[in-house]
């Protein structure tokens, strides 16, 4: 049988991408739909789309599918033909990224989940499939703009830090999950009013428009195809664009600038940036926002612990790495004052 996963390190993946100069399109994609056999359909997918290079990471379930990847560009035709020639994909819109430099993704990877989404939501208690308003961009802006209109990033905080819609409310969660039960309490006293939900491409909209319809909110409306889609048409068409920064990316990039607005800062000094990182102290990897000036002080690491634990040897990390609390073993996607504290690195007493 042909070799369904990836056998070759991530390091030697890193370093061939890191070498390709080849022209590659990033996109992403989402459809509900009843998938009978998850596993088959993954095994099927991951044949046809690795036979065209694809990378990327892809999560397959009973109710459908969620794919963020990339593609040699000349390919990009003959990787659309694969998903379209699946019946419940056929036509599906494949959101390209608005800054891509093809590095996005290493290897591809394709897993079966209970869902696409972690939402932790009882589908069987409400209709899923009675969702909110879709609008383009020209409508999103004009409803924005009405008085009697809630906006509303159904983001996690780390992505709305570094940009999002004017006027926005943008709850302080970290996952899908916690912001459902929160945004509805936010919005509460606002049942009467235009709801305007919108995120990364739209697939946490589609299910929590219908989650907000089921409680009673009657005006939902989201936002179709995502902030991705909004950027394209405000390109293409000259739109006025209301986002401010950059839009947060689940790959190797980490985000695409929508426009030249910086509204964050680095976790370490202050300064204005946007720019993610993950520790490089991968006993922590906290995921953070650092300036290019802490970059090179604290060697792309989140703290001076870490810094000097990096510098450690493998084999020195690997028998204290259990002794030591870091920021990522606090909270993996961080928060600004989580980094507030930096503390020297401090050895246990042990013989090793």
């Amino acid at each position: 049988m042909k070799n369904l996963h990836n056998r070759v390190s991530r390091d030697l993946l890193l370093d061939r991408l890191a070498k390709d100069d080849t022209p590659r399109i990033t996109f992403s994609f989402y459809k509900y739909a009843h998938i009978l056999n998850p596993p088959f359909f993954r095994d099927h997918l991951y044949t046809k789309l690795s036979e065209h290079g694809v990378l990327g990471r892809i999560y397959v379930s009973k109710e459908g599918i969620n794919g963020q990847a990339s593609v040699i560009a000349k390919n990009f035709d003959h990787c659309k033909n694969v998903l379209y020639d699946i019946t419940f994909l056929d036509g599906c819109r494949l959101n390209t990224a608005i800054e891509d430099d093809g590095k996005s993704f290493f290897k591809l990877t394709i897993k079966v989940r209970n869902k696409i989404v972690a939402d932790g939501l009882d589908d069987e208690t409400f209709d899923t499939t009675n969702r909110g308003i879709h609008l383009e961009a020209v409508e999103f802006n004009n409803l924005a703009d009405q008085d009697n209109t809630v906006i509303v990033d159904m983001r996690n905080h780390y992505e709305s830090e570094v940009g999002h819609f004017e006027e926005a409310i943008c709850p302080d969660v970290e996952t899908f999950r916690e912001s459902l039960p929160i945004v509805e309490k936010i919005l509460t006293p606002h049942k009467e009013e235009n709801i305007l939900l919108y995120c990364t491409g739209g697939i946490r909209c589609e299910k929590a428009s219908a989650y907000f319809k089921h409680k009673g909110f009657k005006n939902v409306h989201q936002l179709n195809g995502g902030i991705i889609e909004y950027a394209r048409q405000c390109k293409e068409k000259g739109i006025k664009n209301k986002f401010k920064g950059k839009n947060f990316v689940f790959d190797e990039r980490l985000g695409e600038a929508i426009s030249n607005d910086v509204i964050s800062k680095c976790h370490q000094c202050g300064a204005p940036s946007n720019d993610h990182k993950n520790c490089k102290n991968d006993h922590c990897h906290i995921l953070f926002i650092q300036c290019d000036n802490c970059k090179k002080i604290y060697n792309s690491c989140c703290s001076l612990k870490c810094k000097d634990f990096y510098a450690l040897s493998e084999s020195r990390q690997e028998a204290y790495k259990n002794d030591i609390t870091f920021n990522g073993t606090l909270s993996g996607k961080g928060r600004y004052n989580s980094l507030n504290k930096d503390e020297m690195l401090i050895l246990p007493d042990k013989k090793i």
